[in-house]
């Protein structure tokens, strides 16, 4: 149409054939055909591919990859829906949106290296758990006695179910020691005092719960408070008869405590919640939670792309056509799914054939942030090509991978080709 020559459009095009045969074509010729040698280069046909589906390690890689092409790139794209259509509306909507965005400025690895320390298991360092120990702390106070028990010819003994009760019932007006060990010095609460010997009180159950332990050898009388230990403040006891609870109080900051004369004859109990192990939180980078978890800062990055898509969309989307539906009587939700989602169609399937394509070849997230123990269950299958390439040494299972990783990749790209030429005839 030009009347350009088809040799000068093919010395303009050279360069750019060069370069695509040399970077793309080759590599791809080059690694299907080594995947039919083994490490050492001896022809195995499909021996590689065979492994490939029948090593653990691999097979857990595909596993993953299926987990993350259907989990990471839908909830990332209605992230992005949702954020766009809400933020809509709202006068700072702009400033929500470049903090949305913003990780998207992150390197893969940085963002790694960020939350490696997010999911650190320490409530003390990690940004997570820390989160997750104070919700649970707000609603079950934490025991401030875990490692407390009896000591040797103690009067106390094993309850059942963590629970600790006197050996014989106790009497009014004869005072009680309840002594207990374990609890390392640092770890004492804040407002113990020193353990002192609880007044004996005719019309009442009196007694002291104390740390019965005195550094230095020799020193402290056993099952008798000494100036020199701290008594169990704030730990709960409970006077039972016959297996019901007639009477509960709580020692004071020198380990005393008194009980009305429903507790004459009772055996005197320590529940199990006094010594509940304190909530550390969720193990995030543990086996069975390191891909949800790798997915979570996945989402962190990426959710931004699919807000600017999808919000670019939507401002292109008829008002009149919103209007119109409200005027028919439709609610916002209405409106949302029945006229906002379909005309957002188009931009959608861009965004989520974008990120499934992105999540196939996902690996610096998964290299980085999972700790030695969990490698293996976070496996993806760019992960495994590398370890197979560069660790294992093995040319011929990583170019099998490579291969089916391509495979993978191309309906997608079907996919995609066939929707950009329809949007192309409209």
């Amino acid at each position: 149409m030009t009347g350009t020559r088809k040799s000068v459009a093919v010395l303009f095009l050279l360069p750019a054939l060069v370069l695509l045969g040399a970077l793309v074509l080759y590599p791809i010729g080059y690694s299907l055909f080594r995947s039919f040698f083994d490490d050492s280069g001896d022809f195995t046909g499909f021996g590689n591919y065979e492994t490939m589906f029948t090593d653990d390690g691999i097979r857990t890689a595909i596993k993953n990859n299926a987990i993350w092409l259907v989990v990471a790139p839908t909830v990332a794209t209605a992230l992005g829906l949702i954020f766009a259509v809400l933020t809509e509306r709202v006068r700072w909507g702009t400033a929500f949106k470049l903090v949305i965005f913003m990780p998207m400025a992150i390197s893969m690895l940085a963002a790694g290296i960020i939350f490696r320390l997010v999911y650190e298991s320490d409530p003390d360092r990690g940004v997570a758990n820390a989160v997750a120990v104070s919700v649970h702390d707000t609603f079950a106070e934490a025991s401030a006695f875990p490692q407390a028990h009896p000591a040797m010819n103690s009067p106390l003994k094993s309850a059942g179910g963590g629970a600790f009760v006197t050996k014989d019932p106790v009497r009014a007006g004869t005072p009680v020691a309840l002594p207990l060990t374990g609890v390392p010095p640092g770890e004492m609460p804040g407002d113990a005092k020193s353990a002192a010997p609880a007044a004996a009180d005719p019309a009442k159950v009196t007694g002291t719960a104390w740390q019965d332990f005195t550094r230095g050898k020799g020193r402290g009388k056993p099952n008798a408070p000494d100036a020199a230990e701290f008594g169990y403040a704030g730990i709960t006891i409970e006077a039972v008869k016959n297996g019901d609870v007639v009477a509960s109080t709580k020692a004071s900051a020198n380990g005393t405590f008194t009980l009305p004369k429903e507790a004459d004859g009772a055996l005197l109990r320590f529940p199990e919640s006094n010594f509940r192990e304190a909530y550390n939180g969720v193990e995030w980078l543990g086996p069975n939670l390191i891909t949800p978890a790798i997915i979570g800062s996945y989402l962190w990055m990426w959710a931004g792309f699919a807000m600017v898509l999808i919000a670019a969309g939507l401002a292109s989307v008829p008002r009149e056509l919103l209007e119109a539906a409200r005027v028919d009587g439709a609610n916002e939700w209405q409106v949302f799914r029945r006229v906002t989602v379909p005309l957002l169609a188009p931009v959608l399937a861009v965004v989520l054939v974008t990120l499934m394509i992105n999540v196939l070849k996902i690996f610096d997230l998964v290299y980085v942030i999972p700790p030695g123990s969990s490698k293996d269950e976070a496996n993806v299958l760019a992960v495994q090509l590398y370890n197979s390439a560069f660790g294992d040494q093995d040319a011929g299972v990583a170019s099998a991978i490579a291969v089916l990783l391509f495979l993978l990749v191309i309906p997608v790209m079907l996919f995609n080709i066939r929707r950009m030429r329809r949007e192309g005839r409209r």
